[in-house]
């Protein structure tokens, strides 16, 4: 009997990819063959980051398909980039399908596609060639529920039809699940507001796409999510998602850390990383580098590449001497997993918010965009193994100054809260005998893979 084949979907965005890539090892492992597709940009990026060029990523193929963009345009205008994706990849992938399919030679012909279900545009395609389909929630099962639920908030007039909030507050989908703040709906906090119609019209047409799917995984826990998991009892938990080899990091990682990790007292290092998008002017920055000066402990700062100029990276650099170190990428879920590590400064974004979940680590919680002021919720609120940040009046996601005393206060008040680290430490248990033996994500995966070795011939 052949190996089941299956073509991995990724949306083109770094926080898509990592958690795809991690389901993608866990399936290979499992003696499945995978394709994994990334845009042309993507693609070089991930390989261009790698010591060594080779397509085959820890025994993922990885191939690649143009977003319909040109060298140079804008891939952070998240409407843009979705715009032009969606008119060019449906063709391209089914051009890619056959053009693997032609050339099998024993290899095994594609017989699945795993799609982002951002991406939920791919299963008409899917079955129009004759492949299965299956989903992968790359967010919180809180989110993927709110985005399902958009038809309902409508006839209950939290929303108009063109997704923008009827009413101001916060309320709950279900019991158990966060409280959403109308202000927060994650189509309306995705960059430009003059955008919004395109994502929201993308959403849409997922949702309409998603009961194609025969099953949707996603990368959280049961026991974490019970009250939106609740809403779909046919999704499969399956986090939290991690893997030893390459998850297709767009930037080269600082390799350094661990030894500078090494040397650090344990639980005394305050992590700081924003992800792949948000972005912060010069005087964020410099107020940030002063606060965590002012905190007298050592700390770890990512500042991603091209988000800071050479001469203001050489500035946040002299000031974080001698106790901070700033680096342009690091192995983050290694990081998150040193003892030295006590804190987390984050945009909330969901693989970070699972990374820490998984080390029981605290998070200081400074959201940017889209569904990171979902998971904030879950963090602060629910969960209650995080702070906020306060954000300045009038402030958005790219507006209002968080002072250095800010700073240094809300660290110092998150250190100081045993409760909180008591409550980290307790989810990183339940992370723990999850994906353990007989363990709720280990046997949701098990189900899935069988699902997928199904159709093998």
């Amino acid at each position: 009997m052949a190996a089941t084949r299956v073509l991995v979907l990724p949306y083109p965005a770094q926080g898509h990819v990592i958690p795809m890539m991690e389901l993608s090892h866990s399936l290979v492992e499992h003696g499945v063959k995978v394709t994994f597709v990334n845009t042309e940009l993507n693609h070089g990026l991930i390989l261009g980051a790698l010591a060594s060029r080779d397509s085959v990523l820890g025994g993922v193929d990885m191939v690649s398909v143009p977003d319909g963009l040109g060298c140079g345009e804008d891939r952070k205008d998240l409407a843009r980039l979705t715009d032009s994706f969606s008119k060019v990849m449906p063709v391209e992938l089914g051009k890619l399908v056959a053009r693997i399919n032609a050339d099998a030679r024993g290899r095994g012909r594609i017989t699945w596609l795993v799609a982002d279900v951002n991406m939920a545009w791919a299963f008409p395609v899917a079955k129009r060639l004759g492949l299965r389909a299956a989903g992968f929630c790359p967010s919180s099962a809180a989110m993927f529920a709110t985005r399902i639920r958009i038809p309902e908030m409508i006839s209950d007039g939290i929303l108009d039809d063109r997704g923008w909030p009827r009413r101001r507050g916060t309320f709950q989908l279900a019991p158990a699940m966060p409280p959403i703040d109308t202000s927060e709906f994650s189509w309306n906090r995705a960059g430009d507001t003059r955008g919004q119609p395109v994502i929201f019209q993308l959403i849409l047409r997922n949702n309409a796409a998603t009961h194609l799917a025969e099953a949707i995984v996603c990368n959280t826990i049961q026991e974490l999510e019970p009250g939106a998991l609740a809403l779909f009892p046919s999704v499969l938990p399956v986090g939290p998602l991690s893997s030893d080899k390459p998850v297709g990091s767009f930037w080269t990682e600082d390799a350094s850390c661990a030894a500078w990790l090494d040397a650090q007292p344990a639980n005394s290092v305050v992590y700081v990383a924003f992800g792949s998008f948000a972005a912060y002017d010069t005087a964020q920055l410099v107020e940030l580098a002063e606060g965590l000066a002012l905190t007298s402990r050592p700390f770890l700062w990512v500042v991603r590449p091209g988000s800071a100029g050479e001469e203001l990276l050489d500035r946040l650099r002299r000031r974080a001497a001698p106790r901070g170190r700033v680096v342009s990428w690091c192995p983050q879920r290694r990081v998150l997993a040193h003892p030295a590590v006590a804190c987390f400064l984050t945009h909330c974004g969901w693989n970070s918010t699972m990374e820490a979940v998984a080390n029981g680590v605290p998070l200081l919680c400074w959201p940017y965009f889209t569904d990171q002021f979902l998971n904030q919720s879950y963090i602060c609120d629910v969960w209650r193994t995080g702070i906020k940040v306060p954000r300045p009046a009038g402030g958005g996601t790219t507006t209002g100054l968080v002072g250095r005393d800010v700073v240094r206060g809300k660290v110092e008040e998150l250190l100081g809260d045993a409760g909180t680290k008591a409550r980290a430490l307790a989810l990183r248990d339940l992370a723990r005998r999850a994906v353990g033996e007989d363990g709720s994500s280990r046997r949701n995966l098990e189900r899935f893979v069988d699902l997928v070795k199904g159709s093998a011939t």
